[in-house]
């Protein structure tokens, strides 16, 4: 098990260029499973969860060409069904949460679908309830073993209906497109989720030769078509990497630069890292980071303390929340995270108290941060990673800390940021893994 060891209190500067989005480009990937004509991506990110994903499309028969770094050709002209029932199968796919996208397609492509129990972080419970209610209303039937943790999906036709989500989940959404793209008739799919990845998904859909309107909007119009061909797409810049950058920026003290950002698809996020009193400069599609010895958190307009909390787009990401939360540690002021969709993402928090910071957890959902004014600097301990994005956060806080820190099960870091020792070391940083 690898571990970073970092040396930290060093001031950053330079510019970063993001890696494209881990989340579009799971669903991207699924996507290929809807045509035998060739789809080509591009900026795909390298890293772990991706190229699982790009691994397991391989074994199920997808022929796969790598152009450039980050480039793919993936045809998915002769794919092995057998295979989804083989022990090989379960075992990849059972680990990575994204996998569940290839339902869907395989649904609407061959009127049948097969799917282990998936993993991912622990961040507590992700049913799945969403997708396969969707699919079911599609026409599929639906079996779940329970002895085997093996989900099966069968179809002999899918015919769009109106569906009202009980959840705006962004991978159920994903799944009920991608098979409504080929069914027959019209769907409707009301309390859609509307993220930009989704977006995207959508409009390489249409690219493919699907008719989906209301893209954007939680209200989307879906006209089945008979098959979907090929086409190019590129996957946009990683929102939540955009996000990590700007927090290290602040809490390091720092001057960076965050290049090609795609400024328009980020939503509310420079927003809520402006309320922490971060400031950032748009210049073109740049995002300039200056180097602040102080940053004040903002409050209510009644003089109330901030709340940042998280909701389904165009809300704030729940996966920044662990960034915010690690910056307001040296902020002037305080600020209460608002954790609202998963149940164990604040527990990281234990580390950062260790370390100096003051923070109250309320709950599971709630954390309080009492910012220090950087009256008294964090200071370097041994931790471990427990998921992606706490595990950034912590990485953030230990480059900001006086002395060595030690972050073990650095895995869970790569498996969502690309190089990230390697890109943060070309700005100065001082990260080794050992």
């Amino acid at each position: 098990m690898a571990s970073f060891e970092i040396h930290g209190g060093k001031k950053l500067k330079g510019e970063v260029v993001p890696q494209g989005a881990k989340n579009e480009a799971l669903q991207i990937l699924c996507g290929v499973l809807l045509t035998p004509e060739k789809v080509t991506i591009s900026n795909l990110p390298d890293i772990i969860d991706v190229n699982k994903l790009i691994s397991l499309l391989q074994a199920m028969g997808v022929k796969i060409e790598k152009v450039e770094k980050g480039t793919y050709i993936f045809q998915a002209k002769d794919l092995d069904l057998d295979y989804l029932k083989s022990e090989d199968f379960k075992d990849r796919a059972s680990g990575l949460r994204g996998s569940v996208m290839i339902i869907g397609p395989l649904l609407a492509r061959f009127g049948k679908a097969f799917m282990p129990k998936p993993g991912g972080d622990k961040i507590g419970r992700r049913r799945l309830d969403t997708h396969f209610d969707g699919l079911i209303k599609l026409g599929a039937n639906f079996n779940f073993d329970s002895k085997e943790h093996f989900y099966t999906v069968e179809a002999s036709k899918l015919e769009g209906l109106y569906i009202h989500m009980d959840e705006a989940s962004v991978t159920g959404t994903a799944n009920i497109v991608m098979a409504a793209a080929l069914a027959k008739g019209k769907t409707t799919i009301y309390n859609a989720a509307c993220e930009p990845y989704l977006q995207q998904l959508c409009k390489m859909l249409n690219n493919m030769g699907a008719k989906i309107t209301g893209v954007g909007s939680n209200l989307l119009h879906i006209e089945g078509v008979k098959e979907l061909k090929g086409c190019y797409h590129r996957v946009l810049p990683d929102m939540i990497e955009i996000g990590s950058f700007i927090g290290l920026a602040a809490m390091t003290q720092s001057e960076i630069t965050i290049k090609d950002v795609g400024f328009e698809h980020l939503g509310i996020i420079p927003t809520i890292f402006k309320r922490l009193g971060i400031k950032l400069e748009l210049r073109g599609d740049d995002i300039f980071v200056p180097a602040q010895e102080s940053y004040e958190i903002d409050t209510f307009i009644d003089g109330s303390i901030l709340t940042v909390s998280d909701a389904p787009w165009p809300g704030f990401t729940p996966d920044l929340l662990s960034i915010i939360l690690v910056v307001a540690t040296q902020a002037k002021g305080s600020v209460l995270v608002h954790q609202r969709m998963f149940e164990s993402r604040l527990f990281f928090v234990d580390k950062l108290i260790d370390m100096g910071a003051q923070i109250i957890l309320c709950d599971p959902h709630r954390a309080t941060v009492i910012g220090m004014d950087r009256k008294t600097n964090l200071r370097g301990i041994q931790m471990t990673s427990p998921d992606i994005r706490a595990g950034v956060s912590l990485l953030i806080a230990a480059l900001s800390a006086e002395g060595k820190s030690v972050i073990h099960n650095i895995e869970q870091i790569d498996r969502g940021y690309q190089d990230i020792d390697i890109r943060l070391n070309n700005l100065g940083a001082d990260i080794r893994r050992i």
